[in-house]
């Protein structure tokens, strides 16, 4: 069935993209509920295996009901486009207790005997020490379970709205849509989106929040009702990535023209990524790879572009040349 957004004149100036490390927290707790639906992450959940265990997950999963409303204020949209987790967790704990109990009864509703449950009756009696212990837990899994991991996830959100950005320069919003997701539709300044339920909402002035995501994968979700921002949350651009082994090795005929460093550089730059995030993924410091990349940009072989307060890089048509380059032995 599907969600109807319609938009209206003032609605267009007010769309924006945004990335959320908290709505990626929230969707790795999700994943973790449901692995079977989400193949691309096989890898990572193998890994975070047995930090994950060592966690008590089950409040957080208590309002996630397999169909039906998760609460909005667990995870409000981002204020800004590069939100950290501290801004948004800070926004979760001052949520006010008397909507997020509403909001808890109603997801609570969605899952039988949720609501009755002893651990559902003492959040609806005391919504305060809900919004406290729940805030808290989902500290704990970023800290635990994310943040390790964020530079390189960040990294390829940032990408993927650096590309959806340039693609709405040049298609227009009723030509971006339908490309982010088969699911999606665009007539007459209305967006469908084919998902769980039916939904129709006029955005109102608001606008429109485009919002890439990992752990979201394969959904497109219609998120967030009055008074929220509407925020329409994708899948990611490049994370089938995620699943591949990394590669054994540069080619030997690209160390050999470029040297070792500056090739492994150009080799890991399948998508653009900022300094920190390459040093990350390579196990490199920081200054050697910023060294690297300045070399590799002045050569022609990288371009560079701020997003925020990030720079990301990415290969030039000749760049992508020879970073096709095999290895002939």
């Amino acid at each position: 069935m599907p969600s109807r957004l319609h938009f209206g004149e003032a609605d267009f100036l007010k769309c924006r993209f945004a990335l959320s490390p908290l709505w990626e927290t929230q969707e790795l707790v999700r994943t973790l509920k449901r692995p079977e639906r989400h193949g691309y992450h096989v890898r990572r959940l193998r890994r975070i295996r047995g930090a994950a265990a060592a966690l008590d997950l089950t409040p957080l999963w208590l309002l996630m009901p397999r169909r039906g409303h998760s609460p909005d204020w667990l995870c409000p949209p981002p204020g800004q486009p590069a939100a950290t987790f501290e801004e948004e967790i800070a926004a979760v704990r001052a949520a006010d207790p008397d909507a997020a109990r509403a909001d808890t009864a109603r997801s609570l509703a969605d899952t039988p005997g949720a609501l009755d449950s002893p651990r559902g009756r003492v959040w609806l009696a005391d919504p305060v020490r809900m919004i406290e212990e729940l805030s808290g837990l989902l500290e704990e899994v970023w800290h635990t379970l994310v943040e390790p991991d964020w530079p390189g996830l960040r990294a390829l959100l940032e990408a993927d709205i650096a590309f959806h950005s340039r693609r709405l320069a040049e298609v227009g919003l009723g030509g971006l849509l339908p490309e982010i997701s088969s699911r999606c539709g665009w007539h007459a300044g209305t967006l469908t989106v084919e998902w769980r339920g039916e939904h129709e909402r006029h955005l109102g002035g608001q606008g429109l929040v485009l919002m890439p995501s990992v752990f979201g994968w394969p959904d497109v979700m219609c998120s967030y009702e009055p008074p929220w921002q509407p925020t329409l949350v994708y899948p990611a651009r490049g994370i089938g990535g995620l699943a591949a082994e990394p590669a054994a090795r540069v080619p030997d005929a690209l160390v050999r023209l470029l040297g070792r460093g500056r090739a492994a550089v150009l080799t890991a730059l399948d998508d653009p990524a900022t300094t920190s995030a390459l040093a990350h993924r390579l196990g490199l410091a920081p200054s050697s790879v910023s060294a690297q990349l300045t070399t590799l940009r002045d050569a022609g072989l990288l371009v560079s572009r701020r997003y925020g307060h990030q720079v990301l890089y990415e290969r030039t048509p000749l760049g992508i040349a020879l970073a096709a380059v095999h290895d002939q032995g």
